[in-house]
């Protein structure tokens, strides 16, 4: 892979994935600010670029590549995957890390207040995250299989109510921004969900998890923000043109 300095930290994970185990151990985001440079990344938070292009060039060196590649799916399947299975993984996690977290702001609450920061984020995510993806799965996702569909059959688009999917795309990218920021701000209070000294198993347990689910997250958002919605975009100006 090449990986010039002004290449964007989107577009590296986009092409192999497994580079994002290399950026999350940096602490780079790779879904909402993937749109970011190398170089920016790497004069921004003090890294040397050179270590992180050969960490990551060392990676995928040593790795086998997996030949299922979601780049190559049509985007029906890339939908289809995005919901049945980040979708339902945050409607069936989100409410037990609340559990969790209810309890140890009553238990370890008055010792670290930070737990009801991230309380009141977390509950906020799963809040904002419930009507996005409604959004998604009645509003864009259908459009998404719709395109798909037309590529295949030939039958044309009918213009939808929302005008062009680059609006709905622009909506759901404002969402994940602002989930993005969410986990920074409870990364930020937590030392990156590192439990306390004094932390009990449940603490340990909720922190393991929190983490879990912002990696899945991650991978939620870059299939969307830099796989699914370009290709979305693409795809609908080709069908446009080819009906005219």
């Amino acid at each position: 892979m090449n990986i010039p300095p002004e290449r964007t930290i989107g577009s590296i994970v986009a092409e192999d994935y497994r580079a994002a185990a290399v950026l999350t151990k940096y602490g780079i985001d790779f879904c909402c600010k993937g749109g970011r440079s190398v170089q920016e990344v790497c004069e921004k938070k003090n890294i040397d670029q050179g270590k992180l292009v050969g960490d990551i060039t060392e990676l995928l060196a040593r790795e086998a590549k997996n030949g299922d590649d979601v780049r190559t799916w049509p985007l029906d399947k890339l939908a289809d995957h995005v919901e049945t299975v980040h979708h339902r993984y945050v409607e069936e996690r989100g409410p037990i890390i609340k559990q969790y977290l209810d309890k140890l702001c009553r238990v370890h609450g008055d010792r670290h207040p930070e737990l009801f920061t991230i309380n009141d984020e977390f509950n906020a995510c799963i809040g904002g995250m419930a009507m996005h993806m409604k959004k998604e799965e009645l509003i864009l996702f259908p459009f998404v299989r719709n395109l798909a569909r037309s590529q295949r059959t030939g039958v044309p688009m009918k213009t939808p109510h929302f005008g062009t999917v680059e609006n709905p795309v622009n909506a759901m990218m404002a969402d994940h921004n602002d989930e993005g920021e969410r986990f920074e701000r409870m990364n930020a209070v937590s030392g990156n969900f590192a439990p306390p000294a004094d932390g009990c198993t449940t603490y340990n347990t909720a922190f393991s998890m929190l983490r879990e689910f912002e990696e899945d997250l991650h991978l939620h958002i870059h299939l969307e923000n830099n796989i699914m919605f370009p290709r979305a975009i693409e795809l609908e100006k080709q069908l446009a043109q080819a009906a005219n």
